[in-house]
């Protein structure tokens, strides 16, 4: 008598699940708590504050001469384009891959996104960016590197500069990452970073903005609402800078406040170390799968290293009904798989076809992409096993498939 077969696997570990806050974050929250003095500038004398003290010590961990901490990665974005003095109805180019907080940003300020074509590994398309701004006239590129995915930002910044762009780079992936050793976030005029829970750093919501030029920056401290309270900023540039533009400059209050900054600069320390047990995840799955019959994964850039809190791989050639089958055979395993070319968005997984507030875009190669492209996460919750187990379920659906 034949034994019956062995009940197929089934992960049953949690895609959203993070890890608790360190001991000594949550000691600094509450000492804030204690004290009270939640908003950034509800200071002791002789105190800094939580906010500047993190914005410090941003600015010295990505090289930059000023930093900005704000309420959240979206309110970051519109904040960098306010601040360039993107205009009502300008046009602003963007990825077409990307989250819709990104063309959100756009749309928030008056502005016209003008999406940009991706290639099978996931990054902007330099050919159609050079077509596309020449045609339309902008003059700001607002740069999402999605999923952690890093364009070769040498060839990328020519281009740019050949074409006069001023490039923002949304780096809400790409927090602890860089090219060709420069912080990702550096390359461009202004880097905004997200400190929502799903992002490298984790304080429920909350945002960081990044750059260089004195009057640039001036300008979005002063919208982000300082109530001519500049001065005390740490990470700010001096108070010469505000002169000619603190009384012309609307405030669009979005700050952070001490108690998130508390929870965050401790977790700053912890980034390196983070990103290389994200990496380890990323890469252990990555040879469970590399060898699997159609299934496609990008390719780095050559000088890029990314933190991949994400996987993404392609299916190409696959019909919509059989990626959908797949979908649903790996949730009855546990394995949650977001699909970009699902017709109705579900989650995170939105794309142009469903962004009405913007005028419809032929994207072709984008969609080609999208129609094939599954992404899970990779919480550092996961144990090396999991990620074998998780690799294993996938194989199999998919030969099933």
């Amino acid at each position: 008598m034949t034994a019956p077969a062995a009940p197929a696997p089934r992960f049953t570990g949690s895609f959203t699940q993070q890890e608790p806050l360190p001991d000594d974050a949550i000691a600094a929250a509450l000492e804030v708590m204690r004290h009270g003095r939640l908003h950034r500038y509800n200071l002791a004398p002789g105190e800094a504050g939580e906010t500047a003290l993190l914005e410090e010590d941003f600015a010295a961990f990505t090289g930059a001469r000023y930093c900005l901490a704000v309420a959240s990665g979206g309110y970051a974005l519109a904040c960098a384009l306010r601040a360039l003095g993107v205009a009502p109805g300008a046009p602003v180019l963007t990825n077409a891959f990307t989250l819709a907080p990104v063309p959100g940003a756009i749309v928030s300020v008056g502005a016209h996104p003008i999406l940009v074509e991706i290639t099978e590994d996931l990054v902007i398309d330099l050919h159609d960016l050079a077509q596309k701004a020449r045609a339309s006239g902008a003059r700001v590129l607002m740069l999402s590197h999605m999923r952690g995915h890093i364009a070769d930002m040498g060839a990328l910044m020519a281009c740019a500069q050949a074409l006069g762009l001023q490039v923002i780079e949304d780096c809400a992936h790409t927090m602890g990452a860089s090219f060709a050793g420069v912080a990702s976030g550096r390359h461009g005029v202004l880097g905004c970073y997200s400190t929502q829970t799903y992002k490298h750093m984790n304080s429920g919501e909350g945002g960081l903005i990044v750059g260089d030029d004195p009057q640039i920056m001036a300008r979005a401290v002063l919208l982000s609402g300082s109530y001519m309270l500049y001065p005390r900023h740490r990470a700010a540039p001096p108070p010469e800078a505000f002169a000619d533009l603190r009384l012309e400059t609307p405030n669009v209050s979005g700050r952070m406040d001490n108690l998130r900054a508390a929870l965050l600069r401790p977790q700053l320390a912890r980034l390196p170390a983070r990103a290389a047990r994200w990496n380890a995840l990323h890469d252990r799955l990555a040879a469970g799968l590399r060898d699997v019959a159609g299934v496609a994964l990008a390719r780095s850039a050559a000088r890029a290293a990314p933190v991949r809190s994400s996987f993404q791989f392609r299916l190409p050639g696959w019909s919509g009904d059989r990626i959908a089958a797949l979908v649903a055979r790996a949730a009855e395993r546990g394995v949650e798989l977001k699909w970009f070319g699902a017709p109705v968005p579900q989650g995170f997984t939105s794309t142009h076809a469903s962004w009405r507030y913007l005028p419809p875009q032929a994207l072709p190669r984008t969609d080609a992409v999208l129609a094939t492209l599954l992404d899970l996460r990779l919480p550092l919750t996961f144990s090396e096993g999991d990620v074998d187990l998780i690799a294993r379920i996938l194989a199999e659906e998919i030969a099933r498939g």
